[in-house]
């Protein structure tokens, strides 16, 4: 029996991954867990990330998950022989965010990408994300060094690891429809088009591109020989700048991922394993829908509303708390959530009562007083009663229907 090659284009660690990865679990059963450090093992705040990755399977997918310390290649002895042994007996590996070329410099050359293919064929599942996804195919985007130092955009060398399994001659790109560059192209991992289409005519003839949507996976199947797409987004094979792309819920044959057999112009879509889940796709989504629920609480004066967008914010920030990315998310987020407090208090202070219906009483009764007044031609005394209540913010409006009044907005 195989297992599976699991691609998945971001959010590996925040809620919306969360079931994809309990039923990946299911499939290898109580088999050792282990999350591969390496594509984030340089840098300074590498422990943190692997605490947060840890405790999101922990308290999110009900999985504990052993590390395997693999920051830089092991010199020969007892040290490296342990982590080889802990890889050879896992099934089930994961790796994420950091430098697909720092993780290539330390998996090259070793037996790493041997064994992550024997965890597969043995029935395992292999998980890469962002980072450690753009290592799986035959050739890797130098994202750092092309799109933050400016090196000429040019492929490196991949594990080629999806080539190995399946059999598809691919380069895979995570993060396919990145959106941060606002209003500069960083689609196709920060790539953007201009140069992913000069790099893609150095691809050798039949290699394509497979590119895997944020908070998306692909999970590939060599025993059925197929693709399954799961979570919020699209997968996209891309030939030459001609791209087919599969939607969440697809379940697609390798054969119509190489072209080999034709789709008849869409997906072979069958009864996915997977539900297609569509949560938020980030901390900043999620916070601005909790907060537009609050305001819509706060104008209603809805208190038990306003406590309750505040409460589903919270449960946000500490949901996605566990997640690596590194963004300034979590902060924007803490932010909403202290100006709704603040907000919540102004409407305690100001009273979350109908301040009209407080008064009623009190205006109508002054207002029987100067209709009676009225019925007896003592017009001094109804127009001292309309002056006070005008000079207190209430506007009286003499109809043919009878007096109406209201409160002037301070």
């Amino acid at each position: 029996m195989t297992g599976r090659l699991v691609i998945m284009g971001s959010g590996e660690t925040s809620p919306t991954m969360i079931k994809v990865h309990r039923q990946l679990f299911d499939l290898v059963g109580d088999g050792s867990a282990l999350l591969l450090d390496t594509p984030y093992g340089f840098q300074e705040n590498a422990a943190d990330i692997t605490a947060r990755a840890r405790a999101y399977f922990r308290d999110s997918v009900g999985r504990s998950v052993d590390v395997l310390p693999w920051a830089e290649e092991p010199p020969a002895g007892v040290a490296r022989e342990q982590a080889l042994a802990a890889l050879r007996a896992a099934r089930w590996v994961f790796a994420g965010p950091g430098s697909p070329t720092y993780a290539l410099r330390q998996w090259t050359g070793t037996p790493v990408p041997v064994l992550l293919g024997e965890v597969v064929r043995s029935g395992g599942v292999v998980v890469f994300a962002s980072a450690a996804a753009l290592t799986l195919g035959s050739h890797t985007v130098p994202v750092y060094e092309i799109y933050k130092a400016g090196e000429l955009s040019a492929w490196r060398g991949g594990l080629d690891l999806v080539h190995d399994l399946t059999g598809l001659p691919a380069a895979v790109i995570p993060h396919y429809d990145n959106a941060e560059g606002g209003h500069h192209d960083t689609r196709f991992c920060y790539l953007g088009e201009r140069r992913l289409a000069l790099m893609e005519r150095d691809l050798p003839t039949g290699t394509f591109v497979l590119g895997v949507d944020e908070h998306t996976g692909c999970v590939l199947d060599p025993g059925a020989a197929t693709a399954t797409v799961v979570g919020n987004g699209t997968l996209t094979i891309r030939r030459a700048g001609k791209s087919v792309v599969f939607t969440s819920g697809s379940v697609v044959t390798f054969a119509e991922l190489t072209g080999t057999r034709a789709s008849g112009g869409s997906p072979s879509v069958r009864e996915a394993p997977m539900p297609v889940e569509r949560p938020a796709e980030s901390v900043r989504a999620a916070a601005n829908a909790h907060e537009a629920a609050f305001v819509a609480a706060l104008e209603g004066r809805d208190v038990e509303g306003c406590i309750a967008a505040i409460l589903a914010l919270e449960q946000t920030v500490t949901d996605w708390a566990a997640d690596t990315l590194t963004s300034d998310e979590g902060d924007y987020a803490r932010s909403l959530l202290r100006s709704m407090v603040v907000r919540l208090g102004g409407l305690a202070g100001a009273g979350s009562g109908d301040p009209g219906a407080r008064v009623a009483p009190f205006v109508e009764a002054l207002l029987r007083v100067r209709a009676d007044a009225r019925a007896a031609k003592d017009f001094a005394t109804a127009d001292t009663v309309r002056d006070s209540l005008v000079s207190a913010g209430v506007d009286v409006r003499d109809t043919p229907s009878g007096v109406e009044w209201s409160l002037r907005d301070s």
